[in-house]
């Protein structure tokens, strides 16, 4: 049916915004609403007294700096860098990480650790009116305070664009300013790494190496004052700053390290090359800095990062609160529900992701890019069997594609090494399947990190971690259509994927199953297990076909196959997958009404435990597309197997729920894992813990927030899929659906009043709500557009750079 739709000069207002770094477009129609979100305490960061680490005798490892890190510090950083703000007037202290500056790691195979401390000793106790604050619409930390009836400022934040921190002190009386910059290469004592500081004039230089992986580094710390004078302390590697009117710090930092697949293949200290120093980079970066000096350097970076931040925007029926956020937080806790810490939160995951990936930095790990440790809780890596896809699961749809080239680059840099694994991984389960001269595809296992590549063992997690990860590189085109990136990455990555799992699937009767396949980190009990020979109590169950490996298997040939369509291939051995894809039986549901997680259970949790934190059997939900709204027997099941599990797990765990009760458009219950998430596992920083604290949870419920709002996995735009009652009235600006559309809605009392939808690439748009069909539509001009109509949906031709409104 062929409609016409009438003349409307509503519109909503909508912050145009670039897709990705390859077609740059300007930002230039306002936004609806601009709202400030910032975190704040009247009172600096707790101090437990210790200012250095400690090894002790009953303990394995180290004890951290500072037990507050996780819980008080503020967060800043620039992508390659995170850096930890305490806002302390005796002593402040700033903790810097940087990412590729890796120990032995917990588990040998390199973990991240903490790069420096820089302690700013003031000795001023006894303040007034002090107030410290995080600013995400800025990504500035501030600190203020009075003394002796003087004001203290003082600015940090971390510059993409010139790789720099930046620290500004400042008073509002001349000559104020006296403190002394002491900076720390930490755990030397424990002798994985070497160092020394040295201070000449204004120039504080932290140098030395790692040399595990001949891993080179060096911090520079320039002090720039205004009025006053300095004294540099040679010996103790310290500068002291007097009677100073203003005061700029800038802090570079970097190590040798290079992406590229040698760092992952070669062994040991030659993954690095020893003879390269970052002295020549690290020093470059500081003197550009220097030339641009403190107000152009905080211009630019408020230009790059609000270009960013500034695309989204929401109100979901909130207000702005004036609570610090710890007592805010409180509040929640105690069952004062408040929308502006669930609003909060979601814009926290933003900044978050901006501050901790960026396009050529690394990807973000699994504490982002923050840590004060010595050995990183599970290393600090990329663990590929749900959190490293979990950071990304919301970089497209809120507006961030940007931030995931960092993992695009990460997954070049790996390929050749995970191509040998997938070798490894046939020539050992299925050695029939070695062919001269055949590709036999790539596959990457759970625990990388930025030195090391693990391969798929079958026992933790099954080779379904390939298809979990595919699946980020199929958004990314999906969301931008970046015809380039199709060609060169997206295709080549999935079909070479889907030549790996066409040769590791077995025949069993008319199936092919995935052998060895596991279910992620799942075990059994002895009950469990009695009378199956092989398995054994409390270890990971290892079967055949389980759901986990099956349907990421369908995920990936499905991809392949629509991708191969987008290109016209003809290539043999997509009828190959034609076939197979047939044959896989991925779903199966069991006599609970669950979806089974493994083929020879019968009762739910009959293998496995009950409450585990994964909930693998449903990534065919979510982030898969298998489990979707034409198969409603699949979706009720998928919804009883999460009234099973329940709601009483990790903070990552529940983001997941979130996200998978998003997909069932079962708003009110998205709602509850999310607030389970802030009341048990958020804390006063909005930082969030496993325990203990990782980035994973804050980034996945961020995703879980736009999936309630906006969903397009199924070949249409889907508005409002999952609202919750409590979210009743209010708006979103800027949110992106597949197909590159930017997409914007007001709703009141549960229903949509008005939408409009940016075309970036132009094609064809689907979109679909309850009598959608009755809606009028009409392009910038004020034309009506012409429509195809359906029951609750509708379908228009669009040009790419034209915005389209909706009345309903």
């Amino acid at each position: 049916m062929i409609k016409k739709a009438i003349l409307t000069t509503t519109t909503i207002g909508m912050l145009l915004a670039t897709f990705a770094s390859a077609e740059p477009q300007a930002e230039s129609e306002p936004q609806s609403e601009t709202r400030t979100y910032e975190l704040w305490e009247p009172e600096a960061a707790p101090n437990n007294g210790r200012s250095n680490w400690e090894a002790t005798k009953d303990s394995k490892r180290p004890k951290s700096y500072d037990r507050d890190w996780e819980r008080w510090s503020y967060p800043i950083g620039n992508g390659y860098t995170g850096v930890s703000i305490f806002g302390r007037t005796d002593t402040e202290r700033v903790q810097i990480t940087d990412k590729t500056l890796h120990n032995r790691g917990i588990y040998g195979k390199g973990g991240l650790t903490s790069f420096a401390e820089i302690f700013l000793d003031f000795n001023q106790d006894g303040v007034k009116n002090y107030r410290r604050s995080l600013n995400l619409n800025e990504a500035i930390a501030h600190v203020s305070y009075e003394k002796d009836g003087v004001a203290y400022t003082r600015e940090y934040f971390a510059s993409y664009p010139d790789n720099v921190i930046v620290i500004r002190l400042s008073a509002d009386q001349k000559g104020a300013l006296s403190f002394t910059v002491r900076p720390e290469i930490p755990y030397l004592a424990l002798k994985q790494r070497k160092g020394k500081i040295t201070a000449t004039e204004n120039l504080l230089t932290l140098k030395g190496s790692m040399p595990l992986f001949s891993c080179n580094f060096e911090g520079q710390i320039k002090v720039l004052n205004e009025g006053g004078s300095l004294t540099t302390d040679a010996k103790n590697g310290a500068i002291k700053v007097n009677k100073a009117d203003a005061v700029t710090l800038l802090i570079t930092s970097g190590t040798n390290y290079r992406l590229s697949a040698k760092t992952f293949s070669n062994a040991g200290a030659k993954k690095l090359n020893p003879r390269e120093f970052p002295h020549e980079a690290v020093a470059t970066r500081m003197q550009a800095a220097h030339d641009l000096g403190y107000a152009e350097l905080k211009k630019r970076h408020l230009s790059d990062y609000q270009n960013l931040f500034g695309r989204v925007s929401v109100n979901l029926n909130s207000k702005p609160t004036s609570d610090p956020t710890h007592i805010l937080l409180e509040k929640y806790q105690k069952g004062k529900m408040d929308n502006w810490l669930e609003e909060l939160m979601f814009q926290y995951g933003r900044y978050l992701l901006i501050s901790s990936s960026r396009e050529k930095s690394l990807p973000a790990n699994l504490q982002g890019a923050w840590s004060q440790d010595y050995y990183t809780p599970w290393s600090g890596g990329f663990w590929h069997n749900i959190n490293v896809q979990m950071n990304y699961w919301g970089s497209m749809s809120t507006n961030l594609a940007e931030c995931f080239e960092a993992y695009i680059a990460f997954f070049e840099a790996y390929l050749p090494v995970a191509k040998q694994h997938a070798t490894d991984y046939v020539r050992k389960h299925n050695p029939g399947q070695i062919k001269e001269g055949e590709d036999n595809g790539w596959i990457i296992g759970t625990g990388a990190n930025a030195y090391h590549i693990p391969g798929a063992s079958g026992g933790h997690s099954g080779p379904g971690t390939g298809g979990f990860t595919a699946k980020l590189l199929m958004d990314y085109y999906q969301f931008t259509q970046d015809q380039k990136y199709l060609e060169e990455v997206a295709y080549p990555a999935m079909l070479s994927l889907s030549k790996f799992y066409s040769k590791v699937l077995k025949p069993h009767g008319d199936l092919l199953l995935v052998e060895p396949s596991a279910s992620p980190e799942q075990t059994s009990n002895a009950e469990q297990v009695k009378g199956m020979p092989g398995h054994i109590q409390g270890k990971n169950y290892i079967t055949a076909g389980c759901t986990f490996d099956q349907g990421f298997v369908w995920e990936s040939y499905s991809d392949t196959l629509l991708l191969a369509d987008k290109l016209g291939k003809k290539d043999p051995f997509l009828d190959t997958i034609r076939e197979q894809i047939t044959k896989l039986d991925p779903v199966l549901v069991g006599a609970s009404g669950q979806i089974k997680e493994y083929r020879e259970e019968n009762n739910y949790s009959d293998i496995g435990q009950e409450r585990h934190r994964h909930i693998s059997h449903l990534c065919p939900l979510f982030p898969g597309t298998l489990i979707k709204s034409d198969q409603p027997d699949w979706m009720q099941a998928a919804s009883k197997t999460l009234d099973l599990r329940g709601n009483r797990t990790t903070g990552w765990a529940l983001a997941h729920r979130m996200n998978c009760r998003a997909r069932l458009g079962e708003g009110d219950e998205a709602l509850k894992a999310y607030q389970t998430f802030i009341r048990e596992r958020t804390v006063q920083n909005l930082w969030t813990l496993h325990p203990p604290f990782q980035i994973d949870g804050s980034l996945g419920s961020m995703a879980g927030v736009a999936e309630m709002l906006l969903q397009s996995h199924e070949g249409t735009i889907n508005i409002l899929p999952a609202l919750p009652k409590t979210w009743n009235t209010g708006h979103f600006d800027g949110l992106v659906a597949r197909g590159n559309f930017v997409v914007s809605a007001k709703w009141q009392d549960g229903k949509a009043t008005e939408a409009s939808i940016l075309s970036r690439k132009g094609g064809d748009c689907a979109l679909s709500y309850p009598a959608v069909e009755n809606a009028t539509i009409t392009d910038s001009k004020g034309n009506a557009v012409e429509t195809r109509a359906g029951k609750n949906q509708i379908h228009f031709g669009t040009k790419a750079g034209e915005t389209y409104t909706l009345v309903f």
